[in-house]
């Protein structure tokens, strides 16, 4: 029988009764975490608004170019009361939320398929990795000959911006998968679909997810460029029309919106990332 030392012994003994050992003070350090990453990021935008500021005290430029954070409250008012702030918004939100589900859902299948053959990677990864190279100013003319004006080529703009980043994380992530648990799933009989559910989705979905969120800024940066194909509502129809009548204010308005809007649907997929990945023992970073 092997003998431990009975300094080890206590040593060992300690840290498994130790309080960072136990489930609630795990519990209790992952809200504490959250909630210190949260102070330590409004640092930066409380500075931007100083530093905002101070050049409106400054004149670095007329009022009419840099209107102070306050003026641009005082926008938003006067837009919300004239009943125009609100269906912009929403208008915004609702062609990216289609855009993006359909980019993403077409990255998925096709994803998948090259990430698992080498023979679909040799027929499709060629031209997608052409179009990718396609700016998406160069899309607009041709989707407004084919579709029209409506909400069709912005749709569809929308998606081509989506699509490629939640592509290419897919087909990375299934790439990486150790390639003993293919053999395993192929030795319980599993084989297309069955492996591709059982095997590939699940190994990949760090990946995959990863590859969502990119593709949901895509999606707002492609929003811009959509809603100048003659459209009537929308963050970006406020944006140039603002730009054609010399509304400074209502132009930063417009980008404060994209921005905190952006940001507040990357939390949301960022917190559904970690309840589809709780099973992971990942790094975090240090504290």
């Amino acid at each position: 029988m092997v003998s431990i030392d009975p300094a080890i012994e206590r040593g060992v003994s300690g840290l498994a009764d130790s309080p960072a050992a136990t489930p609630t003070a795990r519990a209790r350090s992952c809200r504490v975490i959250p909630r210190a990453v949260a102070c330590r990021g409004l640092v930066l935008p409380i500075l931007i608004l100083a530093l905002w500021q101070w050049a409106v005290n400054a004149e670095i430029y007329s009022r009419s170019q840099l209107p102070a954070p306050l003026d641009v409250v005082a926008a938003g008012r006067e837009l919300q009361e004239i009943g125009i702030l609100l269906p912009n918004i929403l208008a915004s939100m609702q062609r990216v939320a289609i855009g993006w589900g359909i980019g993403a859902s077409v990255a998925i299948v096709l994803g998948l398929a090259v990430g698992f053959s080498r023979p679909v990677e040799g027929l499709l990864e060629p031209t997608l990795q052409a179009f990718r190279a396609v700016p998406s100013l160069a899309w607009v003319p041709l989707l407004v000959l084919w579709l029209g004006i409506g909400e069709a080529p912005k749709l569809v703009l929308i998606a081509i911006g989506a699509f490629f980043p939640a592509y290419t994380n897919l087909v990375a992530g299934v790439r990486q998968i150790d390639r003993k648990l293919v053999e395993v799933g192929r030795a319980y009989s599993l084989r297309g679909l069955g492996l591709t559910r059982e095997i590939l989705l699940p190994a990949a979905l760090p990946s995959l997810v990863t590859g969502l969120r990119i593709a949901l800024a895509q999606a707002w940066l492609f929003l811009v460029a959509a809603e100048l194909i003659a459209a009537s509502r929308g963050l970006g129809f406020l944006l140039t029309d603002a730009q054609n009548t010399g509304r400074a204010d209502i132009i930063l308005l417009s980008i404060v919106l994209l921005a905190l809007i952006g940001k507040g649907t990357d939390w949301l997929l960022a917190r559904s990332e970690r309840r589809l990945l709780r099973w992971s023992d990942t790094f975090q970073g240090r504290g």
